[in-house]
């Protein structure tokens, strides 16, 4: 067997060490390298750098809603379980399997990941949205702001596919300041819960002074 790093903070350090040795940060500011750097690292590919996508303040208003333990709201139970739990006072809410939502998606023919969306409405105000995995559940949000709903404090928009994904983003991105919203997105069909929640997490990181 070949040698090979155990110690976990050994094996992170060294990760990160090699993260910025080979990606380009410089057109982010320092908090925005951290959540570029955590999404690389979910995925091994620094490329992935050039199509995150940041507005103005959305690191700020993340974080700010995180340090005042803000609902955070999933798409999906992996990007849930993928936020670090240490962090967080209060679990994530994910609706996707919520016992209304099969027949609400049925009656509606849609999927089920819009019709959670519907049980979002009461924690929507100042809120995390993280959706990693339904391009449909992006879109649905953003007709939701559209037509008045409250607003989060900042959308992490990362869903993956060939269907819907990169437009999904596209959306959200064009639309963003139209409708008055930060956000954080990953542009193209790449995505998914490990980025998402990644994003999540370099921003409680940030919070705690934990930085690479």
């Amino acid at each position: 067997m070949a040698a090979y790093e155990v110690h976990p903070n050994k094996i992170e350090e060294e990760s990160f060490r090699l993260i910025r040795q080979l990606t380009d940060l410089s057109a982010f500011s320092p908090d925005e390298q951290q959540v570029v750097m955590r999404i690389v690292h979910s995925v091994g590919l620094p490329e992935v750098a050039q199509h995150v996508h940041f507005s103005k303040n959305s690191c700020g208003a993340g974080r700010a809603a995180l340090a005042s333990h803000r609902p955070i709201l999933c798409d999906a139970e992996m990007v849930k379980q993928g936020i670090t739990k240490r962090m967080i006072s209060e679990p994530p809410l994910c609706y996707l399997n919520h016992a209304s939502v099969p027949q609400l998606a049925k009656s509606k023919n849609e999927t089920r990941s819009m019709a959670a969306l519907n049980l979002w409405a009461p924690q929507l105000k100042d809120s995390v949205v993280v959706i990693g995995n339904a391009p449909t559940a992006l879109f649905r949000l953003l007709e939701m702001i559209e037509q008045g709903c409250d607003k989060p404090a900042v959308v992490i928009g990362m869903p993956v596919g060939f269907v819907g994904a990169a437009e999904s983003k596209e959306a959200l991105w064009r639309k963003h300041q139209e409708l008055g919203i930060e956000c954080i997105t990953l542009l193209g069909r790449q995505g998914g819960s490990a980025v998402s929640a990644a994003s999540v997490n370099a921003l409680l990181r940030c919070n705690l002074g934990e930085r690479y």
